[in-house]
This record gives C-alpha cells, sequence and structure tokens, in this order.
C-alpha cells in the first residue's frame, strides 16, 4: 500500500496544499479572531531576516524610523474622500473603552496616511524641514471577508514609509527609488522572486494616491500576487491637513508626498512561488538556517563530528544548527527539515565517518552526494550561491514561459483560466475592457511601457496591460 504524501500534492489541490505547507513547517496557525493569525518562531524567523535586510536598504535613502498610535480619531479618516472611501469596507472601529462610550470612535488603523499627516503638517514648517523621510514597522488591521495566513489577514505586519517633499519631481522620483531600489532590489537578489515592475491602473490605484506602482509575481500556480507597492499622493493629503512650508523665494507652498509599504504577505509568496511537493524551499541569503548538520546515530564520535562541525560553518559565516536529537528517528528529522526548506543538510553516521565523509543533501535542485568532511567549510558559500541562483532562474522561466501575448479580452481570460498571464495593449483594452475582464474574475495587474519599462502615464503610447488571476 503506498505510502501518504506528506502534503496534499500542488496538482492536486493547490490551495490545500498552501495550508498543508504553512502548518507543517510551522509557519503560522489561525488566530481565535477570524482572519487573524499566530506567527510561529519558524515564519517570524523568516520575517526577521526580511526585516532587517529591508531596513537596512530604507535607513541607506535616509529614511528614519518612527513609530505612530494604533488608534485614529475617527474624524481624521473624512479629511480625504478617497481615501476613506476606499478603506470604509474594512475598517475596524473601537467605539468603548475604560467601560464608557467614547465621545469619538477610534479607528484601528487599515494604513497610517491620516495620522502621519496629522504630524506632518506640525513636523513642517520651511523648505529647511524637507524632504522629511519616515517609516514605522507596525501592524495594520483591515477586515477581510475571505482571509487567508498571509495572503490577506485581518491584521498583519508591514513596514510603511511616508515622505514629504518640496516638490512633485522630488516625490515622483523618491517613489521610484523605494519602488526599484528598495523592493526590487530586496526581492529577486534576497527572496530569489522575479517580479515585473509596472504602474496601476486608475481602477486598482491606492486611495487616495495619483500613481501607484507595484511589483507583481507569480505563482507556481500561475496566479498573481501583489508583493509591494509605493505610491505618489500627490498634494491631496497635504491640501486636506494643510500640510505646507514656507519656500526661499517666501511663499507657502503645499508639500508632495509618497507612501509606500510591504508586509508579511511575503512570506506566503515565498511557500507559493518557491515551494514544491516536498515543502518549502528558502533562498540562502534569506535563511535563518542556511545549513543543518544531523547527527544519523547517536554514537559518540558522530555527535563529537557534527558539533565540530557546526562550530567550522559557523567560523565561516553560515548561519548552521546541529541537530543531534538521536532520541527522534533519522528520517522524521531529514523530512522536518525538508518541509522547512532548509537549503543544505549536512547528514553524518558512523559509516560517513570511516569515510572521512558527510552526505550533502541540497534542497533546492534536490539530490545527494557524499563530500569530504575537510572540504565542507570551502565547498557550502558557493553552493549557496549557485542554490540562490537556481531559485532565482526558475521563477523567472516560470513567468515567461507562461505569458502570452494576445489581441483580444477573449484571448486573455482564456490565458488566466489556463493558470497563465496575458499581455495585452492597453488601448484595445481600456476601462471597459478592464471592467469586462473582472466579470471574470481577471484583474489587469499592471501596465508596462512597450520596451517592459514602468510607463510615465497611464495612457502613454504603446502601454501594455499585464492581466491574470490574483490572490
Amino acid at each position: 500500500m503506498a505510502k501518504a504524501p506528506v502534503l496534499t500534492p500542488q496538482a492536486e489541490d493547490f490551495p490545500r496544499w498552501y495550508q498543508d505547507l504553512i502548518s507543517k513547517a510551522e509557519l503560522a496557525d489561525n488566530g481565535p479572531v477570524r482572519g487573524t493569525m499566530v506567527i510561529r518562531p519558524y515564519g517570524y524567523g523568516l520575517w526577521e531576516r526580511m526585516q532587517q535586510d529591508m531596513d537596512s536598504r530604507i535607513k541607506e535613502t535616509g529614511t528614519q524610523n518612527a513609530y505612530f498610535p494604533l488608534l485614529i480619531p475617527q474624524s481624521y479618516l473624512a479629511k480625504e474622500a478617497d481615501h476613506v472611501e476606499g478603506f470604509a469596507p474594512e475598517l475596524a472601529v473601537v467605539t468603548h473603552g475604560g467601560g464608557k462610550e467614547l465621545e469619538e470612535p477610534a479607528v484601528v488603523r487599515p494604513t497610517s496616511e491620516m495620522i502621519v499627516n496629522e504630524y506632518f503638517s506640525k513636523w513642517v514648517q520651511s523648505y529647511r524641514d524637507l524632504p522629511l523621510l519616515i517609516n514605522q514597522w507596525a501592524n495594520v488591521v483591515r477586515w477581510e471577508l475571505r482571509p487567508r495566513l498571509f495572503l490577506r489577514t485581518t491584521e498583519f505586519l508591514w513596514q510603511e514609509g511616508h515622505t514629504a517633499h518640496a516638490t512633485y519631481e522630488e516625490a515622483r522620483d523618491f517613489a521610484a527609488r523605494i519602488h526599484r531600489y528598495v523592493y526590487a532590489d530586496f526581492m529577486e537578489n534576497v527572496l530569489a522572486m522575479d517580479v515585473v515592475l509596472g504602474r496601476k491602473t486608475p481602477k486598482e490605484r491606492f486611495a487616495g494616491a495619483i500613481n501607484t506602482l507595484t511589483l507583481e509575481g507569480m505563482m507556481a500556480d500561475g496566479k498573481a500576487l501583489q508583493m509591494g507597492t509605493s505610491h505618489e499622493l500627490g498634494q491631496n493629503f497635504a491640501k486636506a491637513f494643510h500640510t505646507q512650508y514656507l519656500s526661499k523665494e517666501g511663499t507657502q507652498e503645499l508639500v508632495w508626498q509618497t507612501s509606500w509599504g510591504s508586509t508579511t504577505r511575503m512570506i506566503g509568496a515565498l511557500v507559493m512561488m518557491h515551494g514544491d511537493d516536498n515543502g518549502l524551499r528558502v533562498p540562502p541569503r534569506l535563511a535563518p538556517l542556511q545549513v543543518v548538520v544531523l547527527a544519523i546515530k547517536g554514537d559518540d564520535a558522530v555527535l563529537a563530528k557534527v558539533h565540530e562541525i557546526g562550530g567550522a560553518l559557523k567560523a565561516a559565516g553560515i548561519r548552521v544548527q546541529v541537530d543531534d536529537r538521536t532520541d527522534t528517528p533519522f528520517g522524521r528529522r531529514a523530512v522536518d527539515w525538508e518541509l522547512k526548506g532548509v537549503p543544505v543538510r549536512v547528514e553524518v553516521g558512523p559509516r560517513d565517518l570511516e569515510n572521512g565523509t558527510a552526505m550533502l543533501a541540497r534542497r533546492i535542485p534536490g539530490g545527494k552526494e557524499a563530500v569530504a568532511l575537510d572540504a565542507l567549510a570551502g565547498l557550502l558559500p558557493a553552493v549557496l550561491e549557485e542554490d540562490q541562483a537556481l531559485l532565482l532562474k526558475q521563477s523567472r522561466e516560470r513567468r515567461e514561459s507562461r505569458t502570452s501575448d494576445v489581441a483580444t479580452i477573449e484571448e486573455a481570460v482564456e490565458a488566466a483560466a489556463a493558470g497563465g498571464w496575458a499581455r495585452i495593449p492597453w488601448a484595445s483594452l481600456g476601462d471597459a475592457g478592464e471592467a469586462e475582464l473582472a466579470e471574470h474574475g481577471v484583474s489587469v495587474r499592471c501596465l508596462l511601457a512597450a520596451d517592459g519599462s514602468v510607463p510615465d502615464a497611464d495612457d502613454a503610447p504603446g502601454n501594455v496591460a499585464i492581466v491574470a488571476r490574483a490572490y
């Protein structure tokens, strides 16, 4: 009788596979309130690595971290009509506190443009105060109707940047800098995720923005996932909150603003873009653990050797853990580490010691080979970089092979239904075509210029729409 698979196969039921993997790799559990989640230590370790790398990139732009309150007076949201209309269905509102009804209800932040701008209007007085570049790492609440762990949860973790500039051009260029040199570079070079950089259509634009830049990734099932966004807010919030500055010429001018964010959704993307039927595959540059050294049996010489190897690898700058839990069967431990996607396992038993070798199991390309014990520390850094590059290559090849050029809405719907993306001229689609696609559960993920770059305008000649089903 065939042994049941550890995970539901992707080809059989992709959503079930995703839920199985989140659970069995010990990434997260459902929280007690519908739509919330408990992020377990291994999942949080992935977020911490993402957070550390991105925080460094954000600070390199001159942006500083701050923190703003979780609760926002409801009256603040009424100041920017498009913004409040866009978020109204997702709001959680606090009406009672301290056993009494509040004089003014407070909204649990769905995003912080409102409260940030209340303080920007106080902090900005002169051109000398600009640019003002602020980021915060926080949680937000958006009441999701169809929650899914990491992808859409009522509460999630993120970073949100907010900036104020003297001119439109400065704000535009800063939003583009975050888009490309913080988000895209991080996603490609650390997460090993191929992403398409584009411009959102007016329908898909962030509420209150004049332009939204997006990064879209193709998951293993062919659906798109929005990985991060950077918004040009124009002067919409500046007008609402009277955020202005005294220019060098002595005139009062409204600031130009940006906001931008990325979330724990990236963990869900990591699962769906790189995972396979055996579990996660974590890019080595991201992995909290790059190598696990496993003792196959509780032999004293084996235990001494695995700790020696662990020390040598740590000294070589590799993030390593020694697994000497020989009271747990070796096969079970190997499967658990495979589920968690640790890039490399170094397996050592009595026979390996006799031969002066260890078995090197590579999670990303798969396969095992015997390697001389004294060669491990010198070999593994190159192996990890090789595997990092392979993940990005596979991610890019999937998108390229499953994206087709189409001429009609019908062909675009067919391509999306078949588990792929479609490129269609925006001029032959337009707002009416976008609405027709939506009736089939297909959306315009972004607009690209004819050469594949980010277009300067929604209606620039030659713009191409990338359309797909999306999470």
